[in-house]
């Protein structure tokens, strides 16, 4: 069998010096034009995440999910640590708050207004993310649990991911809202909704999977 291999291997490497590759018969046509027509949108990529290739999108936002309940479930029979390592020096606190600061509003810019330039959903929730991680290893860990139970940021978890199922089930079916005048906040159709709710899921997944750290762990 290693010969029949080597056979196909060297006769694969002679198609590939010798027979060219097939010129295409569409080069003037341009693919992100054409998304971004197709779209609304100008961001391409926003475009091709939460239209084109939407059925994906999907399950990326259903495996991040389940991976925030995996980790519940593997550190659910661990005891928590009484020593939590966080930042304790003045410079590195003020540093640290600048930057979740900072990262909280590049996390906003990025949910609104992820449809019209480079961004969108997954990016946005990756910089709130890193806020409420700056902010945990510069706060009492006690205090940051109270703030998630009270605003009840496990049920949002939740609620965020059904409504970006159902909005997207309703897209896939069809039925879209007008896209609007490309370029403009309000346009894009779904599209600028599920950039919202995808940050908020990352976000707030990120939040709880942070605090187990910090419970079970001491650190990040």
């Amino acid at each position: 069998m290693k010969w029949v291999y080597l056979a196909a291997g060297i006769a694969l490497f002679l198609k590939m010096l010798i027979m060219p590759n097939p010129a295409a018969e569409w080069e003037e046509f341009s693919i992100v034009e054409a998304i971004v027509e197709d779209s609304g949108v100008p961001n391409a990529v926003s475009g091709i995440i939460f239209r084109n290739r939407l059925y994906d999108t999907i399950f990326e936002v259903i495996v991040f999910t389940i991976a925030i309940l995996g980790v519940k479930f593997l550190l659910s029979d661990e005891q928590p640590t009484e020593t939590v390592y966080q930042f304790t020096d003045g410079p590195s606190i003020v540093l640290a708050r600048l930057g979740a600061t900072i990262a909280s509003l590049v996390s906003i810019e990025l949910a609104i207004r992820g449809h019209l330039s480079p961004g969108g959903g997954f990016a946005a929730g990756v910089a709130g993310g890193t806020a409420i991680g700056l902010i945990a290893i510069t706060s009492n860990s006690e205090w940051m649990e109270s703030i998630y139970k009270k605003w009840n940021a496990a049920t949002w978890e939740k609620v965020s991911v059904l409504i970006f199922i159902i909005l997207a089930g309703i897209t896939l079916v069809g039925w879209e809202l007008p896209q609007g005048n490309v370029g403009t906040l309000l346009s894009g159709g779904l599209i600028p909704i599920l950039n919202i709710l995808v940050a908020l899921k990352v976000a707030l997944g990120s939040w709880a999977v942070i605090l187990l750290f910090i419970r079970y762990r001491g650190l990040l």
